[in-house]
């Protein structure tokens, strides 16, 4: 929630969905009220359930997933998606991402790379990490959602 809070984006909408969560969650989050828009915290299905609530809930006009446990690692993460929309005129900007020791945020412990975009790959079960997808328009995944 600071890595969001920190982005030198002016225009951030930060939804949290919590899946009714017992370990002190919700009082995480409150704390950092100022950084987040709204948030709910009711029983769901999963993982996948609970992203595809906060998409519904969506109103920005670009989507993107951050989960708990992730960060970005520099402030201006979001600046350089909405730079890359910009300049490239494409529906979904994606990047490699990189998986730190818990204990020392600073050691890369693994590195994915996501590589040029290939139908493909995604055949293959090869895809990007969904913490750095993000995608315009924000209408056509509630119509997917909708739909499944």
């Amino acid at each position: 929630m600071r890595s969001v809070g920190m982005q030198d984006y002016p225009d951030i909408e930060y939804l949290v969905i919590d899946g009714n969560s017992k370990d002190g969650t919700q009082n995480v989050i409150r704390c950092f009220n100022a950084e987040v828009s709204r948030w709910i915290s009711e029983s769901d299905k999963g993982l996948y359930d609970a992203m595809n609530k906060g998409i519904k809930m969506a109103t920005g006009d670009i989507v993107g997933i951050i989960n708990s446990d992730d960060f970005y690692h520099r402030k201006d993460s979001i600046s350089q998606v909405v730079k890359a929309f910009q300049e490239f005129k494409t529906d979904c900007v994606y990047s490699d991402v990189r998986f730190v020791n818990p204990s020392n945020l600073e050691k890369t412990v693994r590195y994915y790379r996501s590589g040029r975009f290939s139908p493909e790959k995604f055949k293959r079960g090869l895809m990007p990490a969904h913490p750095t997808f993000f995608y315009l328009p924000r209408e056509l995944y509630q119509v997917w959602i909708l739909q499944n």
